[in-house]
């Protein structure tokens, strides 16, 4: 007997996943069921015939059966090839509407599932930042994290040529700064600097460096003293003033560090608030300030220089994250626990960054949106159409076999009501 099972077979390229492996085994175990209920009514139907009464009965279910069975079959193979390899019209439905259903599914996709609201709400529910602070702080999650970002970045570095380095600030930075008038800039970075008292901080540093340098550095102070002396001076009196203008000098210093409304300081602070003010109002010194930044960016070693110090920061950098133990490596991984942690203790963190993430991905779904759809039907239309019909029922053919087993048994039921209705007429 031919089957219409054996007249139409399933198959699919070599090379399989193991996921389609178990979909290839369910739709052939489904497809193997159907095909024997069918088998099942035709020799019931062969083994009753001519037969009155009850077998009747099952002879009128058995035929509807058939039917229904062959019926669901054909509606079944209809949308993946051309039944028994005939081509009857409106057959192999997929196969040569392909292109249309690609289109079809990108539209939907785009449409329901791509869409502003959606995504808002679906980020908002997963708790982004929550779940990426408990990721970050399970395990040794933030190791590895840091362990795979250093490598990145070590790599990067690594193959980072100096002519290109070269060429980038000879080409682009030099002339760029060449081009911009700075001297507005600075004198407003300047003057915001000043406005927060942020360099006092820096005048302390200062401050507290040169005292310790001036304290354990006598003898040459003294020195550089004595040999300014006059020459008819006698020597022990240009000592005890070395010593003494050491002294005073330390002492001034130190005044200085420990005062923080000391004259020099108001004086250094009044300076300052002028030179920034000058900076971006002051003709003159606007002018002598570009002149500077012409002088500087003409010497012929400022690349050779802007080189020699990038090589040795990405020397230092590279030789900091190659050590798993290391200062740098170690401080990203407690930044990145602390961090981690933050986003599950600080409730308006995670809310702050799940809102972010969200703007990141309504504003990607609005521009583009559709682009990432047309993956579908860019996919849908490199495939066949004998690969696509292939495709769509290894993952869904499984599922349409419950159509022929429910088509055989409705059928049979069906055949015995319509048979007790006939008797009964």
């Amino acid at each position: 007997m031919t089957t219409p099972e054996s007249t139409a077979s399933f198959q699919m390229p070599e090379g399989l996943s193991e996921g389609d492996e178990a979909r290839l085994r369910g739709l052939r175990k489904m497809r193997a069921l159907a095909l024997s209920l069918l088998i099942l009514a035709a020799v019931i139907y062969v083994l009753t015939r001519d037969e009155d009464g009850l077998v009747g009965y099952v002879n009128a279910g058995a035929e509807a059966a058939m039917v229904g069975a062959i019926a669901d079959w054909f509606a079944v193979t209809a949308l993946f090839r051309h039944p028994l390899g005939l081509p009857i019209p409106h057959t192999a439905i997929i196969p040569n509407r392909k292109e249309s259903l690609g289109e079809s599914l990108q539209e939907f996709v785009a449409d329901n599932f791509l869409r502003e609201e959606v995504i808002r709400e679906r980020i908002q529910t997963a708790e982004v930042s929550r779940r990426v602070g408990e990721w970050l702080v399970t395990g040794e999650h933030s190791q590895r994290l840091v362990h795979e970002g250093s490598r990145v970045l070590s790599d990067a570095l690594s193959h980072v040529k100096e002519s290109d380095v070269a060429a980038v600030i000879e080409e682009a930075l030099i002339p760029r700064l060449r081009e911009e008038e700075l001297s507005p800039v600075v004198g407003q970075l300047l003057e915001e600097v000043l406005r927060d008292d942020a360099h006092r901080g820096l005048v302390d540093l200062v401050l507290d460096e040169l005292g310790r340098w001036l304290m354990h550095n006598h003898d040459e102070v003294a020195a550089l003293i004595e040999n300014r002396a006059p020459s008819w001076t006698p020597q022990w009196l240009d000592k005890r003033v070395a010593g003494w203008v050491h002294e005073q000098v330390v002492e001034w210093v130190a005044e200085i560090s420990r005062t923080p409304g000391h004259p020099a300081r108001v004086t250094l602070d009044s300076w300052l608030v002028q030179l920034a003010h000058d900076l971006q109002h002051d003709a003159e010194t606007m002018q002598r300030a570009e002149n500077l930044k012409e002088r500087m960016l003409s010497q012929p070693r400022v690349i050779a220089t802007s080189i020699q110090l990038w090589d040795a920061l990405r020397r230092a950098l590279i030789g900091s994250l190659g050590d798993e133990n290391g200062l740098l490596r170690r401080r990203a991984r407690e930044e990145v626990d602390a961090f981690g942690q933050r986003l599950i203790d600080d409730p308006e963190l995670s809310r702050r960054l799940d809102a972010t993430i969200s703007d990141v991905a309504a504003y990607a779904v609005n521009h583009y949106g559709h682009e990432v759809a047309t993956i579908i039907s860019a996919t849908v239309n490199r495939w066949d159409g004998k690969e696509t019909a292939e495709r769509i029922e290894l993952h869904v053919g499984r599922d349409l076999q419950f159509i022929r087993i429910n088509g055989t048994v409705v059928g049979g039921l069906a055949g015995v009501v319509i048979h007790a209705i006939s008797a009964t007429l």
